[in-house]
């Protein structure tokens, strides 16, 4: 019998593997790979495979053709291609009315949904929504009741789209078994909850932070994807380009002081802020976090969980922290005035603070610290520097084309361009020309003219000008630069940013 070490993606086909269940499959460490010259090609493992391949290629009227294969070869196999092939919709199309009703009723009484088994056709739903979630690199899982219908929706790219339109009747039954995944109370429907479910997905950890709030027509639930494996990237790895990057590199040598990194949320703050970890975590530095939630395990770094149900907040566990020796501290979000001041106190006695703040642009945060009520003079001396940021789409690069700008887009240049780049829409990108996002920055350094201007209380705009004059370049103007060069589309600049000829 030979014996195989890989298996490729061009050896399966889907078809097949849509005939055979992935329990069966699972239990006999057998991976069906295709049907050659009538004969059931399949790797196996053991004398459970052998058999299982015999009886497979029985029922599909072939002959058994099977290949020796280690146990975890077929193993990951099975989670990755099976994966790949489960489609929400597929399953909604096999899910029977009598069985939507059954499920319904049967989670009328919240005790009863822990008799369900595996194979009870909510849990096949939201598995497979699971699967499509992390096949199509979605960030979010909605489901979203209404008066007379039930949405199910994924942010894939930063954008929402609708994936399923499953019957109301089923709205009760989903949300339950959420909530039973995330060790939530399934009886409490009046009050909002949060909750974690940690699985795997074709063979990567992912992890699921749910959130459910009460609404007018049932609960609302919302869960965000993680994958533990891919949390850590690199500076360069989040869009900054070289001189952003040696720009960041430099501030990051401070020994005090506050880096603030801003914007909306969903904008990729803190993946910046783990990446600025990653950069200048060394074995002689001493590193806490104090988050909500912890999003990534960072390897040799302390990091503390929020949890204000105990009276653990920002303030109260950076206070603490303050008492751990650190060296360099990173807290999730200032909120507060009560944050914010233990923040810049840290960073006055000798500690370096990163951090972020929700504003427009890296000005804003000078305006939003004095709004929380610090003194201008403290926030001079203790701010390193603000570095705004936001999520752009990329281009689709398998489907990416040269075309003609308009007259109407060549506005938007301060210089004349001959050609831009947009995709076409293809397999790869889901149609929508876009595939995967990058981040555009703005960084603030705070100099001495700066600390003077803001000790002043001169306000936000002399301030932005003074900035761009001194080479600060926007997030408009930063975005720009990356439609030239092909990144990304000059209609996703102009979504997260304001256009200002000024600032080019």
């Amino acid at each position: 019998m030979e014996t195989i070490k890989h298996i490729k993606d061009n050896d399966v086909d889907d078809a097949l593997l849509r005939k055979v269940q992935y329990f069966y499959s699972k239990n006999n460490l057998i991976m069906p790979l295709r049907i050659e010259d009538n004969s059931l090609i399949a790797a196996v493992s053991g004398n459970n495979g052998l058999l299982a391949a015999a009886e497979l290629a029985r029922k599909l009227g072939v002959k058994a053709n099977p290949l020796k294969a280690e146990p975890g070869i077929i193993t990951e196999a099975i989670s990755k291609y099976y994966g790949q092939i489960s489609n929400a919709e597929e399953v909604m199309d096999n899910m029977a009315a009598e069985d939507l009703s059954s499920v319904a009723t049967e989670f009328e009484k919240p005790r009863d949904i822990l008799e369900l088994t595996e194979d009870a056709p909510i849990i096949r739903l939201l598995n497979a929504l699971f699967q499509q979630a992390f096949k199509e690199r979605a960030s979010d899982i909605h489901i979203e009741p209404y008066e007379k219908d039930l949405e199910v929706r994924m942010r894939i790219d930063g954008i929402l789209h609708k994936v399923l339109h499953p019957p109301k009747i089923i709205q009760e039954a989903l949300i339950s078994r959420v909530k039973i995944m995330a060790n939530l109370d399934i009886a409490e429907k009046r009050l909002p909850q949060d909750g974690r479910i940690r699985l795997l997905i074709g063979g990567q950890d992912i992890d699921l932070r749910v959130s459910i709030i009460p609404t007018s027509f049932g609960e609302r639930a919302v869960l965000r994807l993680l994958n533990r494996k891919q949390g850590l990237i690199g500076l360069y790895e989040v869009g900054l380009d070289k001189k952003d990057g040696e720009k960041a590199e430099k501030l990051l040598e401070s020994t005090s002081g506050i880096i603030l990194v801003t914007g909306p949320t969903g904008s990729g703050k803190t993946t910046t802020l783990y990446a600025a970890l990653n950069r200048i975590h060394t074995e002689g530095r001493n590193i806490i976090t104090v988050e909500d939630p912890v999003e990534y395990q960072l390897k040799g770094i302390g990091q503390v969980q929020v949890n204000p149900k105990i009276g653990l907040t920002f303030a109260s566990g950076l206070r603490s922290i303050l008492r751990q020796d650190p060296d360099i501290i990173m807290v999730g979000e200032i909120r507060d005035f009560e944050t914010a001041e233990i923040a810049i106190q840290a960073s006055l006695t000798g500690h370096l603070v990163l951090s972020t703040l929700h504003t427009n642009d890296a000005v804003s945060s000078l305006v939003r610290l004095a709004d929380m009520g610090m003194e201008p003079f403290l926030v001079a001396s203790s701010l390193v520097a603000v570095v705004a940021q936001r999520l752009v789409r990329t281009i689709c690069p398998y489907c990416r084309e040269a075309f003609e700008p308009a007259s109407s887009e060549k506005a938007y240049f301060p210089f004349p361009v001959k050609e831009l780049y947009r995709g076409k829409g293809c397999r790869e990108c889901r149609e929508s020309g876009y595939l995967g996002r990058t981040g555009i920055f703005e960084i603030l350094p705070i100099d001495n003219k700066l600390r003077q201007m803001i000790s002043q209380r001169v306000d936000a705009q002399a301030i932005k000008d003074y900035a761009i004059s001194n080479g600060m370049r926007t997030l408009y103007a930063e975005g720009i630069e990356k439609v030239i060069s092909g990144i990304t589309s000059l209609q996703e600049i102009l979504r997260v940013t304001q256009k200002d000829y000024a600032e080019i």
